[in-house]
């Protein structure tokens, strides 16, 4: 049976929509890094990544398979550009950037704000064009020093929506994890701890 604190973010996170835009994907440098970005933000508890600059039909289809196999009902979609997205999109918007407040802060207001389930969290790419700073309802820093898109995205993702989304098996996954099996067990110096 559920505390009444994880039944509260529960319904919470059912009617939450996380959505993720990456901008300016370069193909051959940045395949990895953008396909990082996507699968921690799909594990993380997003529902879609939107991505600009160029289309990357081989990343699409990874995380695609990805989805397919592990479960949840993720989307990747390339826009041309960013534009219509956030002049269209009805619910709170957030750059991490390395120059905005302390993440703490901006999750302090966002949590003590009643009726906030839609958001837009966007990642940069080699450079953010300054109407980003300006259209966005937070402009929110994982530290104030450079790191990578990846370990933002966690962290930021991590503290909106908390551990749950983590450990959460999706109803049409392929996968199944046993915490029975050899690969949970730890050491025998710490099986008693």
């Amino acid at each position: 049976m559920e505390n009444p604190k994880e039944q509260s973010f529960n319904n919470w996170y059912k009617m939450t929509i996380i959505d993720i835009l990456r901008l300016d994907h370069r193909t051959i440098r940045d395949q990895r890094i953008t396909s990082h970005v996507a699968l921690t933000s799909r594990a993380f508890g997003a529902s879609s990544f939107y991505y600009t600059g160029e289309q990357d039909s081989n990343m699409e289809q990874s995380i695609h398979d990805v989805s397919k196999r592990w479960g949840g009902d993720f989307s990747v979609k390339y826009l041309d550009h960013y534009n219509d997205l956030l002049r269209n999109y009805d619910g709170v918007i957030i750059h991490l950037t390395m120059y905005g407040e302390n993440h703490e802060k901006s999750l302090q207001t966002i949590k003590n704000t009643p009726g906030l389930n839609k958001f837009l969290v966007i990642v940069g790419g080699p450079k953010v064009p300054r109407s980003i700073y300006e259209k966005v309802d937070f402009n929110t820093a994982i530290g104030w020093q450079p790191h990578s898109e990846v370990a933002a995205i966690a962290i930021f993702l991590q503290n909106l929506v908390g551990n749950n989304s983590l450990y959460y098996s999706y109803p049409n996954s392929e996968v199944t994890i046993n915490q029975e099996g050899p690969k949970s067990k730890r050491s025998d110096r710490f099986e008693n701890k």
